[in-house]
């Protein structure tokens, strides 16, 4: 995988070397401090677009089958039959057991954690907020501790993973419905042409749509990417032991197993690091004031966070070869207005789509990733309000709310981990040749 990425004037290996010598140590240290790794999120909200099958793919599963919380509104007051049905099937009864050793969403929390919390709350609640974010208020919602509940492989797949995909790839990305071929990469693919031809369907779109699918695509890609690097590789004597599987690497990205696939998914992690690296360089000034506080209520460590994040801001803005995001919406001012438009709803219904994930620490990343590029995409749109930001007071154009700050710092810090997993993958794949 070498070379310049479509759509912008950047080369993979500028990107690899800027990665692994600048950004990921220090992204990596600001992911470990308070501020950043608690992450409040309502892992309990019913998808809004299909009632789920009843089959526990849960990694969190108290009662047998699956526990009554996790099955979806649609389920509960429909027939109740299908509990016995799973019931009595052996084999996703073990599922269920294995599923719950496997991956539980660790919510345990220190009292003076639970004290922190209220008032980061408080400063919170005196702050404008921009945009609605996740229902904070919920009863819900909780606190998770991003470090105890690292994303990872856990055991989920099958139809109910398979749909939450293609309804992301097929009803989002902007496919008309003469283009027989599936977007989503996990469907099987009909015809010898169909993905050459899909591509110069993919080349003849506007720009805009274009990179619609190449973020999501790239997103997809990295998940992809921290399943395979932290597998399951065994379990003896109860203790699980996580690393790389360069078997499972191999049979999501090798050129041959994908048909040509793998490094297209690559590349478009590539382009999605770039676009969310650019945002980061941009919203820099919003950081720099000395209104805008890390507020933990550690003094202390609150100005050593704030200063590795002017750090960080400051190596993005040394990079020289961004992605230049006034070539989008470009077009007349009306035509320009609704595309952007189009573009926010349709990157909104994903982040709804992620409600309908069957596990819950898949859909807590899943939710944390699309709230962090989501709030990239505010910034990149929002450039003049960023520009004319009072100094010493919060500003009504612009706000991020503590939430769009944790998931857009983690979101990128999952972004650099991938690129620096694949380097690893690049050696391991050279020794077992």
């Amino acid at each position: 995988l070498t070379g310049v990425l479509d759509d912008c004037l950047c080369d993979i290996e500028s990107i690899d070397d800027f990665n692994t010598f600048k950004i990921f140590p220090k992204i990596q240290k600001l992911q470990e401090r308070d501020y950043f790794r608690y992450y409040k999120v309502n892992l309990k909200r019913p998808c809004p677009f299909w009632a789920d099958d009843g089959h526990c793919s849960i990694k969190d599963c108290h009662v047998e089958p699956c526990p009554e919380s996790k099955i979806p509104v649609g389920i509960k007051a429909g027939s109740s039959n299908k509990y016995s049905k799973v019931a009595n099937n052996s084999k996703e009864l073990e599922d269920c057991e294995q599923a719950n050793k496997l991956g539980a969403v660790n919510s345990t929390l220190s009292n003076q954690s639970k004290e922190a919390f209220i008032d980061w709350a408080r400063y919170d609640d005196s702050q404008d907020h921009f945009c609605e974010l996740d229902d904070e208020r919920s009863p819900d919602a909780q606190y998770v501790d991003l470090l105890l509940n690292p994303e990872r492989y856990t055991g989920y797949k099958g139809p109910s993973a398979w749909r939450v995909w293609n309804s992301i790839y097929e009803e989002n990305c902007f496919k008309p419905r003469s283009v027989y071929r599936p977007l989503n990469p996990l469907a099987p693919s009909r015809g010898g042409d169909d993905g050459e031809s899909f591509y110069t369907w993919l080349e003849g779109l506007c720009l805009e749509k274009r990179v619609f699918y190449k973020l999501i695509s790239g997103l997809h890609a990295s998940i992809n990417l921290h399943l395979c690097a932290n597998y399951l590789l065994e379990e003896t004597w109860g203790k699980p032991r996580w690393g790389p599987n360069v078997k499972e690497f191999t049979r999501r990205f090798d050129p041959i197993e994908t048909k040509g696939e793998g490094p297209r998914r690559l590349k478009n992690l590539y382009f999605l690091y770039l676009i969310e690296l650019r945002a980061l360089s941009k919203v820099a000034p919003y950081f720099e004031r000395s209104v805008v506080d890390l507020y933990t209520g550690n003094g202390h460590e609150d100005a050593e966070s704030k200063a590795l994040l002017l750090d960080i801001f400051r190596d993005t803005k040394s990079f020289h070869m961004h992605f230049d995001e006034k070539s989008m919406f470009a077009g007349d001012k009306k035509g320009a207005k609704s595309l952007k438009e189009e573009f926010r709803l349709h990157f909104k219904n994903i982040s709804r789509i992620m409600d309908c994930v069957g596990c819950d620490k898949c859909r807590l990343w899943g939710k944390l990733q699309t709230q962090g590029l989501g709030t990239a995409l505010k910034i990149l749109f929002s450039e003049k309000e960023i520009q004319s930001l009072p100094e010493h007071s919060p500003s009504k154009g612009f706000q991020l709310t503590r939430q769009e700050i944790v998931a857009l710092v983690n979101a990128f810090g999952r972004l650099s981990t991938s690129i620096r997993e694949l380097q690893n993958f690049k050696v391991l794949l050279q020794q077992t040749r």
